[in-house]
Formats: structure tokens, sequence, C-alpha cells
């Protein structure tokens, strides 16, 4: 198992509010994550980092190689639980952290077991026998339309309300946290993100840059290229698991 990650500023922006960590436990187990923070410029980064280092020492401190798949679960629930008080206790403490919070999206992978945690719209996919599939469901107010039928997954990409998120770590004393678990063979890819990729990007031509690419090792600075390519008006964050 391998795994590679990087992050961008983009075009516009002049500070990169993502973040992500790579953590190996061994030669079949990691831990990756992605925050996309909010709330400014003097606290976005703040949040996304605070949430991230967190919830990875929570992970760390946890976590056996004998675990079953619901003790993993309960983990990284209560790791999101922490990094949601890390964030929002922080953000009592001066008025330039005041509404500050993050996205976050984190996969852990044993063997041929994945569990996925999310909350916000960083997302997860995964890329497995030519196909792509995303795992996760975005907190987000263009995905609460789409789940009504009141706009067209195309009209979705382009709306002008697709970065408003409706769940996020550290604006509130509480969050609620999705968990996906699957189970994932030789040769598939987990690909995770910030929207910065995904909206100037198409889950096809993600699929197409991961299933052909000869060095996966640059799989994910060719990714943001493309992002960057289209004008990138955010900051881009993609890590690439190789199971």
């Amino acid at each position: 198992m391998e795994a590679w990650g990087l992050s961008d500023t983009g075009n516009v922006r002049k500070q990169n509010q993502d973040y992500y960590n790579i953590i190996q436990f061994g030669p079949e187990c990691l831990l990756a994550i992605i925050c996309d923070g909010m709330g400014g410029a003097k606290s976005g980064n703040v949040a996304s980092h605070l949430a991230a280092d967190a919830f990875c020492a929570e992970v760390r401190r946890n976590i056996r190689p004998d675990l079953l798949v619901d003790d993993v679960k309960g983990i990284m629930t209560g790791a999101l639980e922490l990094a949601n008080r890390a964030v929002y206790e922080h953000a009592q403490l001066s008025d330039d952290y005041t509404g500050m919070g993050t996205t976050l999206v984190a996969a852990f992978v044993c063997g041929k077991t994945l569990v996925v945690a999310n909350v916000g719209d960083s997302r997860a996919y995964l890329v497995s026998d030519g196909s792509i599939r995303q795992i996760t469901v975005d907190h987000s107010v263009v995905q609460m339309m789409l789940r009504r039928g009141e706009i067209s997954r195309e009209e979705a990409r382009n709306h002008p309300v697709r970065n408003l998120i409706t769940r996020a770590v550290g604006t509130e004393p509480r969050v609620v946290c999705d968990i996906f678990t699957l189970s994932v063979e030789h040769g598939d890819h987990v690909l995770m993100c910030s929207d910065g990729l995904t909206n100037p990007v198409t889950d096809p031509e993600l699929l197409f840059e991961i299933a052909h690419s000869a060095d996966r090792s640059a799989c994910c600075e060719r990714l943001i290229a493309m992002a960057k390519d289209r004008g990138a008006p955010d900051n881009v964050t993609a890590v690439l698991i190789s199971i």
C-alpha cells in the first residue's frame, strides 16, 4: 500500500487553508485526512490544522492491529468529536477566530477494509475495476437541492451556492459525521480531495487520470495542474491511496 498527497494555493487565493496528512501504521494500514478550512484569512488555516492534528492524534492513540471494524468506526467518530471540540473552543479565544470551521474527510485503510469519515464537502472516491464511485455525500446546499430533484448534476457544478456547506467541524459545540465502511482489493485506489479539485475537474476526468496513469506517484500533481489550468479559484488538495 502506498499513498501520496499534494496541496496547492491555487491561482486566486493568497493563503492555503487546506491541510492534509498521511500516517502509515504499517505496510497494510494507514490513515489519510484532508481538511478545508473556512472563516477568513486569520482563521481558516488554523481550523484545518487544529482539526486534522486533533483527529490524527486520537486515532494514533487508540488504533491497534487487532481492532474490529466497529471499533475503528467508534475511534474515528470519537476522534472527530475531539477535533470539533478543539476548533470550537479555539474559536472562543479571539474575535479573529469567530465562526471558523473546516471540512474533514478521513480514510483509514487496513488490509481489505476501508473506513471513511466525513463532514462537509471534501470528498473520498473509490476507483475500482475501471469505475469511480463517490463514497462520501456532500453536506451542502447544492446536494440537498439535488436530492430533492430541484437541479441536475450539471447545474450543480456551476450553481452560485455550490460552496455553501450545511455541516462543518468546529462551528457548533457538537457535530455529526458520516461513517462509511467498504471492502477494497489489491489494485483499488482511494482518492480524497477538497472541492478545489472537484469543482473544476469532473469525475470521469478523475477516473481517467488515475486509471491510466503510468506514474501514480505524480497523479496528485497532474490532477492539481488540471484544476489550475481551469482557473483554480480555490485551494486544491488531493491524496491518492493505492491499495
